[in-house]
């Protein structure tokens, strides 16, 4: 039917423009194959949309021709008219450069879904296939490595988590053991002071008694009175007693008979 419709536009168009179709083809084709790309996607273009142009061959080579300057937006719109085409090996041939863009933008899953259609269109297509080998095992390292990125991180996570918890307890257990020390150095200091108290009321209490055993002790030189006596420091002790009670209840009377009021009667003599 294609055929058909082509034939019938040849017929239709005039010879002078069959002439200048033809000399823009040549121009395009020529530069193609000089490698000047610029030139034939620019011929190729006029002959699509200015002339109307509708042949594989022509799709092909313009598709190629941006292609080869890294155009990909054009040379995927190009080589996406050539994937409706009949032929089963330029529509193979259409995916796999689709594909191979895709994969030269970083876009690997649609790249290995046109190869895949590339691969459907002609199985016999060996880039395709290569190309699709080539991106699968990528995408499954790609896949690896993040795996082993997310494991890793993962890992370190918990490790910085694990270690701020260990960091966590041994400050805790610091600062408990700075608190326990604390309380035990505190401890000892009271203990310390209670100990210094109890030992000076001792000593006060020892001074005491030794100073009221000194004041009932007898002078020396009484008691070498008493040995020449042959009397015991007890007994006199006891006589000692005994004068001193005496001392005081006849100081008690001479007060007594003082406080009497004197006879006005009786003479002072």
């Amino acid at each position: 039917m294609i055929l058909k419709l082509v034939a019938l536009a040849f017929l239709l168009t005039d010879p002078g423009d069959i002439g200048k179709i033809n000399a823009a083809k040549s121009e395009a084709k020529k530069a193609y194959l000089a490698g000047d790309f610029k030139t034939a996607a620019a011929r190729y273009r006029y002959l699509v949309d200015s002339v109307g142009v509708v042949e594989d061959e022509v799709y092909m080579n313009l598709a190629n021709s941006y292609f080869s300057l890294n155009d990909t937006t054009q040379a995927i719109g190009s080589y996406q008219r050539l994937t409706q085409s009949a032929d089963n090996k330029l529509r193979s041939r259409a995916h796999q450069q689709i594909g191979v863009l895709n994969n030269r933008e970083g876009r690997f899953e649609e790249a290995l879904a046109s190869l895949k259609l590339a691969l459907k269109a002609d199985p016999t297509n060996n880039d395709a296939r290569f190309n699709y080998e080539m991106i699968r095992k990528k995408l499954e390292e790609e896949k690896k490595k993040k795996e082993q990125q997310d494991q890793n991180k993962d890992n370190k996570d918990k490790n910085e988590e694990k270690k701020d918890e260990q960091d966590k307890d041994s400050k805790d257990e610091q600062n408990k053991d700075k608190k326990d020390q604390k309380n035990t150095d505190e401890q000892k200091e009271q203990e310390k002071k209670d100990q210094e108290q109890k030992d000076k009321e001792q000593q006060e209490k020892e001074q005491k008694e030794q100073q009221e055993k000194d004041s009932k002790e007898l002078p020396p030189s009484v008691k070498d009175k008493l040995k020449e006596m042959n009397m015991s420091e007890e007994k006199a002790k006891m006589i000692l007693e005994a004068m001193k009670a005496q001392e005081i209840q006849y100081l008690q009377q001479n007060k007594r008979k003082g406080s009497k009021p004197k006879d006005k009667s009786k003479p002072d003599w």
